[in-house]
């Protein structure tokens, strides 16, 4: 154990969110994502897990540790719902609130259509699968900077 981290955050997921640099991103999946084949084809080619934990708990796991871009709109991506693009179900409205919380503000998450997100999956720097059952579980995160001590 290590103090001032999450428990929740393992060193596969810790190495990958360390190495990745500015404007890089993370895709977080659920359960039903063809996570290994898709990370097979990111930079760190293979699969992260985070499997006992729904995609809020490692959202806010990983958002705990890693800071999101500010200078761009998709600063984080939902997974469209197939034909009803703009409906939001629970599962990305808890992701939002994780992602304000850490924010300290609203900053709306950005939607892309289903085949879209696989192909920004494809380019991600990493993929972590998380246990979350529930459909469009599937966010991206792309990686701010951390400004220098005044």
């Amino acid at each position: 154990m290590l103090k001032g981290l999450d428990v929740r955050l393992n060193a596969e997921v810790l190495y990958a969110l360390r190495a990745m640099g500015h404007g890089d991103t993370v895709a977080l999946v659920d359960t039903n994502f063809p996570a290994d084949s898709v990370a097979r084809q990111t930079t760190f080619g293979r699969l992260i897990r985070m499997e006992n934990l729904t995609a809020a708990e490692a959202a806010e796991a990983v958002l705990s540790v890693l800071p999101l871009d500010t200078f761009v709109e998709d600063f984080a991506l939902r997974m469209e719902v197939v034909g009803a693009p703009a409906e939001v179900p629970a599962v990305q409205q808890e992701v939002q609130a994780v992602i304000d919380s850490a924010e300290g503000r609203a900053r709306p998450l950005q939607s892309t259509e289903r085949f879209a997100f696989y192909e920004e999956a494809k380019q991600a720097y990493a993929v972590i699968q998380t246990g979350e059952r529930r459909f469009y579980g599937c966010f991206v995160f792309r990686k701010g900077v951390i400004p220098p001590e005044a």
